[in-house]
């Protein structure tokens, strides 16, 4: 079948892209033929369609997105410039459609958190229209989010994100947003994980990868704390720096952020430094320095994000929520050990499948201070988790939950098409 991924963005390190690559990679490999539509392409991605005003950051629809969550109060005149910029982005999609014969349309998150809501409008009224099969891949719900729950749209929100429809198909991603969309819409909800490519063994780190410390200035044994997120509010990264605090001076322990601020507004990124720095810890901000690929700036060496997580000693996702949990992924595929806190998909999900980690509930303690001293001083003891922790994500997280997920949600609509119904 033709299958077209639709975001408001499928390029750059953000989960959705990442995600979307991966599972058009695996339907790729099952014999489909996969495209894109977005508001934001990566160069020399699947065939596609750009369609600038899809993207959330668009000029078009920063005031409608401003004004409705910025109050609770009603405004007929919002609603209509909604639909207004809805009725001018259908055409568009409804081209791509047809120019490209597509079989299934595959929105993702488009369809439940409202970062573009005349997109999520228009993509429901298409699919209403055309009645083609969709299956709606929903990463964050905007319940999950508190910047969405004051919002003068709720009628918008029950209509589209996610809608409710016959062609539609829906799919979360972890059994807690599953539980919780039954509990709001009554339709039947498809679990698929996050996953990571567990069956292809990274690759061994090189020399360019090895000279990652030095290039740092850091010493071969010194112990890296990494944190190989976004610089948002959700991410806790304060519990880090509490942590490597109670760590103490018995060794040189260098926190390590690779991301930089992102999409979710906010004064988090400055506080996080000014905590940093009352809390006496030097953190190394090395967003600059890492990219999608390998390169050179201003003289300086770029790196990959896999070539750092081979550099690191422990992995800290201190997360308040996540979605998932794309980070958590890579460490078990990088082998790393990894001190988490305990968010809802992890208590659900992840740690019921087997993951092995030092973790907390909420706060940073000495005894949690301890476990890191004690885990790392054991070599064989991280070598054993680690191991375990892979073939934990082989069995549960890998593309094998994909081709079951979308292997069985495809071929429904395959049968259903055979059937004429």
């Amino acid at each position: 079948m033709r299958i077209a991924f639709v975001a408001t963005r499928l390029a750059g390190v953000d989960g959705v892209s990442l995600e979307v690559a991966k599972i058009a990679d695996v339907l790729t490999r099952l014999g489909h033929e996969v495209f894109y539509c977005a508001g934001e392409l990566e160069p020399g991605g699947p065939p596609g369609r750009l369609i600038p005003e899809m993207h959330f950051h668009h000029p078009s629809i920063q005031d409608v997105q401003r004004d409705a969550f910025s109050g609770t109060e009603p405004s007929a005149a919002l609603d209509a410039e909604i639909q207004r910029l809805a009725d001018d982005l259908r055409p568009a999609l409804r081209a791509f459609v047809d120019d490209f014969a597509i079989d299934v349309l595959c929105v993702h998150n488009a369809f439940c958190i409202p970062m573009h809501l005349p997109l999520g409008v228009a993509l429901a009224d298409l699919v209403e229209e055309m009645s083609i099969p969709t299956l709606a891949h929903n990463h964050d719900f905007y319940w999950e989010r508190e910047r969405f729950l004051v919002n003068r749209v709720p009628h918008i929100l029950k209509r589209a994100f996610p809608p409710v429809l016959p062609s539609v198909r829906q799919i979360a991603i972890n059994t807690v947003m599953q539980r919780e969309l039954w509990a709001r819409s009554g339709v039947e909800v498809t679990v698929i994980p996050n996953v990571f490519d567990f069956e292809t063994l990274p690759p061994p780190p090189d020399g360019y990868s090895n000279g990652f410390r030095a290039d740092m200035g850091f010493a071969p044994d010194d112990v890296i704390l990494l944190q190989p997120t976004r610089l948002i509010a959700r991410k806790g990264m304060e519990r880090a720096i509490d942590l490597v605090a109670m760590l103490g001076d018995d060794r040189v322990y260098r926190y390590v952020v690779t991301g930089e601020p992102s999409d979710e507004p906010g004064p988090y990124a400055d506080w996080l430094r000014e905590y940093a720095e009352r809390a006496g810890i030097h953190v190394h901000w090395i967003g600059d320095r890492i990219a999608a690929q390998r390169g050179e700036r201003d003289g300086q060496r770029i790196y990959a994000l896999w070539d750092v997580y081979p550099q690191a000693d422990i992995i800290t996702y201190l997360s308040r929520y996540e979605g998932f949990g794309n980070a958590l992924l890579e460490t078990l595929y990088f082998r790393k050990p990894l001190i988490v806190n305990r968010y809802l998909p992890y208590r659900s999900d992840i740690g019921p499948a087997g993951v092995q980690a030092i973790e907390i509930d909420e706060y940073v303690t000495q005894d949690t201070a301890r476990a890191v001293k004690a885990l790392l001083a054991e070599p064989a003891a991280v070598e054993r988790m680690v191991e375990h922790n892979y073939r934990v994500g082989l069995e549960h997280f890998s593309y094998r939950a994909l081709e079951r997920g979308y292997g069985g949600l495809l071929g429904a609509i395959e049968a259903e098409r055979a059937a004429g119904t």
